[in-house]
């Protein structure tokens, strides 16, 4: 999927919207406090470049959107009244002075709030997961989505890989299909890096985390287009494990082990400079304050349990990366969260905007990769991209086909419906 493949809202211009009623899937899926409160507003501004858009061609924007897990019933705890009304600030700082919130997302009543409002105006309707059938992508309630608007657009990169009424199904009945803003930037970036035709190598990426098992995919997909693959986080101590060296209580999936020695030999066979932890900091428990060590990656006390890389590791990560022209990052190299364990992935940070001063593109994506850079006070701005999708990130990397961008429309379709 190319950076060019699916029609974007841009592609058609301001003319196309105006005086129209275009239902608009975002991601306000948003952390709140405990008075229902936004404490976290990313990614309610990830889509504000599409609704500004969209109102100011003279659209009815009808924004549609999930929040937490109500199962199916409604549940005031998950109720995005907060949300709309955070959204009313944001939005008012742009020039547009009506949102309103529809205390339902399908049926009369968000049939007849949207006939009522003028063009310009922004509407933004209660939790779609209030309903089962969304999750089951039940046609009726697609089509009850789809009679609200004449045009759908997808800004919600974050459910992309979800085949739900309001990202996949309503496209059945509700034409034409477009990319918003944030998924165009999405589909744009991730495709600059595993496009062999657009990808600016020495190509590197750095896959952290918990679990080898959760990132296969990737790193299958991976192998065949990177010049450096680095590998930390928890993951790391299974690869460790695989040559044969005491891990100690660090987490390791010995079930995996094979695959681990298979991937060893396979990035030998292409070439591609394979970084692993040459050191690690080690505790007894996973708790900030408790006494910590530097060992060699093939001295860790069997008492003990690796939780982030070493100064070595941190130089080694530092001098593969050095010429790197494009870099992707999923998953942090240590317990960023836990205060003494940061050290790797805060340099990993420091890295990675150094190379995009320097003219790299350099690309964020996971959510516990995201907090990382939160943690640290680091602005979006300071490296190429940051994505909005965990999993939808990572079934993209693995080179899974999106059900909420595949159903989206190619840019060659005939923009007459």
């Amino acid at each position: 999927m190319t950076k060019s493949s699916k029609k974007t809202i841009r592609d058609l211009g301001k003319d196309a919207f105006k005086d129209k009623t275009v239902l608009v899937r975002v991601d306000f899926n948003v952390p709140q406090k405990e008075d229902g409160t936004v404490s976290d507003d990313s990614r309610i501004k990830g889509a504000l470049s599409t609704i500004d858009y969209l109102a100011s061609s003279g659209a009815k924007v009808v924004l549609v959107s999930h929040l937490g897990r109500p199962k199916g019933k409604p549940a005031p705890k998950y109720s995005l009244k907060p949300v709309a009304d955070h959204l009313r600030g944001l939005l008012a700082g742009m020039g547009h002075k009506v949102v309103h919130f529809v205390e339902d997302c399908v049926g009369d009543k968000a049939e007849n709030a949207v006939k009522a409002m003028k063009a310009g105006e922004v509407a933004l309707l209660e939790n779609v997961r209030f309903y089962e059938e969304e999750e089951k992508n039940a046609e009726d309630f697609a089509k009850k989505l789809a009679k609200l608007a004449e045009i759908y657009v997808n800004d919600a990169f974050g459910t992309a890989h979800r085949a739900h009424a309001s990202t996949e199904g309503v496209t059945r009945f509700l034409k034409p299909a477009l990319a918003g803003d944030l998924v165009a930037k999405e589909i744009e970036m991730l495709s600059s890096a595993l496009d062999d035709a657009t990808c600016v190598h020495p190509f590197a990426t750095i896959i952290g985390g918990a679990k080898v098992s959760s990132k296969i995919g990737v790193l299958e997909n991976l192998l065949a287009k990177v010049d450096v693959l680095i590998i930390g986080g928890a993951m790391a101590f299974s690869f460790l494990k695989a040559q044969g060296l005491n891990t100690g209580k660090s987490l390791v999936e010995d079930d995996k082990l094979e695959y681990c020695r298979e991937l060893i030999e396979k990035a030998k066979a292409k070439g591609v400079k394979l970084v692993l932890p040459i050191d690690v900091v080690v505790a007894s428990e996973i708790k900030a304050g408790v006494p910590t060590e530097i060992v060699d990656a093939d001295k860790i006390p069997s008492d003990k349990m690796g939780l982030d890389v070493g100064p070595k590791t941190i130089k080694a990560i530092s001098e593969a990366l050095k010429n790197a022209k494009t870099v992707l990052w999923n998953g942090p190299l240590g317990v960023f969260e836990v205060s003494g364990f940061e050290k790797g992935t805060y340099a990993l940070i420091d890295n990675l905007i150094e190379l995009t001063a320097g003219g790299a593109r350099t690309i964020v994506g996971g959510g516990d990769s995201v907090s990382a850079l939160k943690q640290k006070g680091v602005e979006d701005s300071k490296v190429t991209h940051v994505g909005t999708g965990g999993g939808a990130s990572l079934e993209y990397l693995e080179g899974i086909p999106l059900p909420g961008i595949a159903c989206l429309e190619e840019k060659e379709a005939a923009l007459s419906h």
